[in-house]
């Protein structure tokens, strides 16, 4: 199994002092002193960090209409300063154009020395698109169908050296992106659409796939359940077009010295998600139901591992301290269980 972070931008983790004042200096718009912006600094922080301690891969979530980062600005300086890490960039269909995407993708994988990767975003939020000259389907059916349309292209351009697709969301005519990426065929691609037309599509060009989750924090058989499930339905549908699945799992892990503890942190982060929809992407990750002490932990990761899981993509609060206990406590565990066992 891997193990991955989502670095720290404003909506995707819950706020801690460092994202916060991020988030302020952000919204102040003062001078400041080169490369001293808080946001980037945090950032960077946090994702060599988990280089450091092993982590696989980060995700660098996309979210134009609040006081983040952009995504691939923020993903071309981490591969700057990182070396091994893979950097997982997120993209909105109706806001990039494929074509751009796969030019960038390309240009990232190449600049990263093969650790990019391509997070597809069907997308959710109407003023967003509308306010950053997007175009906004209302219907949702049909925005997985651009989406997948969006994939298809981006994929066509990366494998082939000449590329033409003519669908109801977009055309190309013997396309091409000169400088293709490293990785080949081409560098995985993720997605994580809920609906039975979406799962059709993530069956049919999507490489990695993020399960569904559970009804609580607190009902982890109930969660893995969910999660297995979904990935016997996702295999058959993908098998029926002579294609294998991987499988991730997003989720706010909290690792604390008993349970009662780490439930009383994660009844905080409810009440964080019930301000608004996008304070509950960090609240709704508690549903895998890793929280509890290390060595509860460590039987559930082992047990989603069993069942077929790939890849779980983290984030904690606070982000540094929760990410350290976690590799130390939890990872090696997971990977090098003889290891613990003689200590």
């Amino acid at each position: 199994m891997q193990f991955g972070i989502w670095t720290p931008v404003p909506h995707a983790i819950a706020p801690e002092p460092r994202l916060i004042a991020a988030t302020e200096q952000a919204l102040d718009n003062a001078p400041i002193q080169p490369y001293a912006d808080e946001g980037y600094a945090f950032a960077r922080e946090v994702v060599t960090s988990a280089e450091a301690l092993g982590y696989d891969i980060t995700l660098i979530a996309e979210r134009l209409l609040g006081p983040d980062l952009e995504a691939w600005m923020l993903s071309a300086a981490l591969a700057e300063a990182t070396s091994r890490i893979h950097l997982m960039t997120a993209v909105h269909p109706g806001l990039w154009a494929p074509q751009l995407v796969a030019k960038m993708g390309a240009s990232l994988d190449r600049i990263s020395g093969g650790r990019f990767h391509l997070n597809v975003v069907t997308g959710w939020w109407q003023e967003e698109y509308e306010m950053f000259g997007g175009a906004w389907i209302e219907d949702d059916e049909a925005r997985h169908r651009r989406s997948e349309e969006f994939t298809h292209i981006v994929k066509g351009l990366w494998c082939e050296d000449e590329f033409s697709f003519a669908g109801r969301f977009y055309r190309v005519d013997r396309a091409r992106v000169m400088s293709r990426p490293v990785q080949k065929p081409y560098p995985p691609i993720y997605a994580a659409t809920r609906s039975e037309f979406g799962k059709d599509y993530v069956a049919r060009e999507v490489d990695v796939w993020f399960l569904p989750y559970g009804p609580s924090y607190r009902d982890f058989e109930a969660s893995l359940d969910v999660a297995r499930r979904a990935m016997d339905d996702l295999r058959e549908r993908a098998a029926r077009h002579g294609r294998t699945l991987r499988f991730g799992l997003s989720a706010h892990a909290i690792c604390a010295d008993t349970l009662e503890a780490a439930y009383a942190e994660a009844e905080a982060l409810v009440a964080h998600g019930t301000r608004d929809r996008v304070a509950q992407i960090a609240a709704g990750h508690l549903r895998p139901a890793l929280v509890g002490p290390r060595d509860l932990l460590i039987e559930r990761v082992l047990r989603y591992q069993e069942a077929g899981l790939d890849l779980l993509l983290l984030h904690f609060t606070p982000m540094l301290e929760g990410q350290a206990r976690f590799a130390r406590e939890v990872i090696q565990a997971v990977r090098c269980p003889s290891a613990v066992s003689a200590s």
